[in-house]
């Protein structure tokens, strides 16, 4: 008596030419384009209510209350060494990352989309690229009449014990 065995799914299935593109979600900091790598980003959000923290530095804005977690807001503008944003600005969103087991919030000026770029664009950081945003740069994407800066999460983030 023979027994039908149902196939299982293949998993591991890799689709050619998949393997060749980075997704990232694209945000915008006076008027340059980043990207974040989308694996790392945990949700994108609208900030109105920041609670300070008292006697933080300049980078970090304050916290929120993100479902139960508090998650610390970074100022992009300032760790990139940019002016501050127009203190009325209420438009300003947030892409929230995870670094080890806490998030963080990068605020942005406007949020792009989550965009696949073909590998084929990348390049490593140039040395023309201001000496401050080399140190968060993981490379760029040059597309057609713009510049994608990739930002190195890890690093942006590591600011030693002064950060928090």
């Amino acid at each position: 008596m023979s027994t039908a065995v149902a196939e299982r799914p293949q998993t591991d299935v890799v689709v050619h030419g998949l393997e060749n593109l980075g997704q990232f979600v694209t945000f915008t900091v006076n008027g340059q384009m980043f990207g974040v790598p989308v694996l790392r980003v945990q949700d994108i959000l609208q900030t109105h209510k920041i609670a300070s923290i008292p006697l933080a530095p300049a980078e970090v804005r304050g916290s929120i209350n993100l479902r139960g977690r508090i998650v610390t807001v970074i100022d992009v503008r300032a760790r990139l060494g940019l002016e501050p944003a127009d203190e009325n600005a209420t438009n300003q969103m947030g892409v929230t990352v995870e670094m080890g087991m806490d998030l963080y919030t990068l605020l942005a000026d406007s949020i792009g989309d989550v965009v696949s770029l073909s590998n084929d664009n990348y390049e490593k950081t140039p040395g023309t690229l201001d000496p401050k945003w080399r140190d968060f740069a993981s490379g760029v994407y040059r597309l057609d009449g713009s510049l994608i800066v990739v930002l190195d999460i890890d690093r942006l983030l590591d600011i030693g014990n002064d950060l928090i």
